[in-house]
């Protein structure tokens, strides 16, 4: 083979140091001198040539060679591709390079080249050092060494330029599989990703050449958008368990956002139940602010959500505030409304204390007057006018509901007096009553005011009641009434059921 011949692969000395992820990146050179000078240096007199060693190590290496002066090597870490070529020993007549003084200067910039390049890993026989098809793909990424496209990822000064492969993507990806050989298949050797971030494109590449996953939590975001956007479903699923296993309440709203708009239905539930059984530590983490208006409404319809209402309020204004700064709005109690939108017809007013509506929401100035009116009718005025705002409790309690049925059928009638009816019960482990089944009249509809309360017997202390309504059917059928939050009933306690109906005024 002739000087400079390099059996048509170009070298290419671009690493200068350790990759993106750490990875220390291998010289492209072989054992050689630079093309340029036409010839080989040995160490004895006459034809003189570098011997190839089959399996050169990595490491500085000393050449010696008489009349050559010794010194620090020349920096070749941005040389162009020709700076180095695979050489052979040369026949004589090829030969320009003998002790001649006057080629002393080529020969210490040819030696120097040389103790340079084979610094690290050359790329002369490399392959006989990777025992696997692991290692040898692996040994490939984001290397110039067979590479035959170059991506340009990030944008403005952001921009990085990573070499890959093409067969390799295309193995991997379905998404390269059609850019690199579909029927609109690009030709272009240099592909621009201006949305794609050049740690999460590294990190897909390094799974699509070794199987090995390089996520953390600042790039495990970007790294899933990534791998949806070259459908990776392998590194899909293993962003999506790294999030599952760093979920916290802390970051349960953040993640709760990301995985609506990737379109991870698993992960979104995962986050709803984590809001569900954290609920004031999730509303108080900083991220909570910056969720999106569906989001918000997507919590705030939920039956199973463990905080007070009025908390629910206070945290829907922060929001707001967050909302209205973002679109650069003033903070008035109007464009607070405006950015709420429907989120505030899903705060459950009725639910508040009369004492918790009026040193807050009705403050606020958000409610409209007729809307504050109506509520405080609602908390003190019976029969209770109905209202806007959902009256149904929120359970914080997840598992199976029990209905247990006191009695089995009904035998005869009674009237209701206007007196209380109540029943003695005890348990023999910790429940929690979220509401009573009553009877209502079986002459037709008719509605009721009804106040519920569970007491404890010994102490005669309300452990837990609500105020509200009913309407029945004429039916034999019992009527769901729901306390405001569960009330937790201890074993081996008495307590008393107790219930007070009224018939509103329209069905007297």
């Amino acid at each position: 083979m002739a000087t400079g011949d390099n059996s048509g692969r170009v070298p290419c000395l671009n690493f200068s140091g350790p990759g993106p992820l750490r990875n220390s990146q291998p010289s492209n050179s072989s054992y050689a001198l630079a093309a340029s000078h036409g010839g080989s240096v040995g160490g004895g007199g006459g034809s003189q040539g570098v011997t190839r060693r089959s399996n050169p190590q990595p490491g500085p290496v000393s050449l010696e060679s008489p009349g050559v002066a010794s010194g620090p090597p020349p920096n070749l870490v941005n040389s162009p591709p020709a700076a180095a070529a695979e050489v052979g020993p040369l026949p004589p007549t090829a030969s320009n390079m003998t002790g001649n003084p006057s080629n002393n200067a080529a020969m210490h910039s040819s030696l120097s080249a040389a103790a340079v390049l084979v610094y690290r890993e050359p790329v002369y026989n490399w392959q006989a050092t990777k025992t696997t098809v692991k290692e040898r793909f692996a040994f490939l990424f984001n290397n110039e060494v067979l590479s035959d496209v170059h991506f340009l990822v990030g944008k403005g000064i952001g921009v990085q330029r990573i070499p890959a492969h093409r067969f390799v993507l295309a193995a991997g990806s379905a998404v390269f599989d059609a850019m690199f050989n579909g029927g609109m298949a690009t030709t272009s050797t240099e592909i621009e990703l201006p949305d794609v971030e050049p740690a999460a494109f590294l990190a897909l590449l390094k799974f699509l050449y070794s199987d090995e996953v390089h996520i953390g939590p600042e790039t495990v975001m970007t790294t899933l958008y990534t791998a949806k956007k070259y459908a990776v479903p392998a590194l899909e699923a293993q962003c999506v368990e790294f999030l599952k296993k760093n979920l916290r309440a802390d970051n349960a709203f953040m993640l709760l956002t990301q995985a609506r708009l990737f379109d991870e239905p698993q992960l979104a539930a995962l986050c709803l139940e984590n809001i569900d059984k954290n609920t004031g530590d999730a509303l108080a983490a900083e991220g909570f602010t910056d969720i999106d208006l569906d989001t918000l409404v997507a919590v705030l319809e939920r039956d199973t959500l463990g905080v007070r209402e009025v908390h629910l309020f206070g945290a829907a204004v922060r929001w707001a505030e967050a909302e209205a700064h973002r679109q650069q709005l003033q903070l008035t109690p109007e464009n607070k409304r405006r950015v709420l939108g429907k989120a505030l017809n899903l705060i459950r007013f009725p639910l508040m204390t009369i004492e918790e509506f009026a040193a807050g929401p009705a403050q606020s100035v958000i409610l409209t007057d007729r809307e504050v009116v109506s509520l405080f009718l609602h908390f003190t005025v019976n029969p209770k006018p109905r209202v806007e705002f959902i009256d149904r409790p929120r359970c914080c309690l997840r598992g199976k509901e029990c209905s247990i049925t006191r009695f089995g059928q009904v035998e005869s009638r009674w009237g209701y007096s206007g007196t209380s009816d109540r029943i003695r019960i005890s348990v023999s482990r910790r429940i929690f009553i979220v509401g009573f089944g009553l009877y209502g009249s079986i002459h037709g509809p008719t509605d009721y005011q009804v106040n519920i309360q569970i007491i404890h017997t010994d102490s005669n202390t309300v452990v837990g009641q609500n105020d509200t309504g009913f309407s029945c059917d004429g039916s034999a059928s019992t009527f769901r009434v729901m306390f405001k939050e569960p009330v937790e009933v201890l074993p081996n306690v008495s307590y008393t059921a107790c219930a007070t109906l009224k018939v509103t005024a329209a069905h007297r």
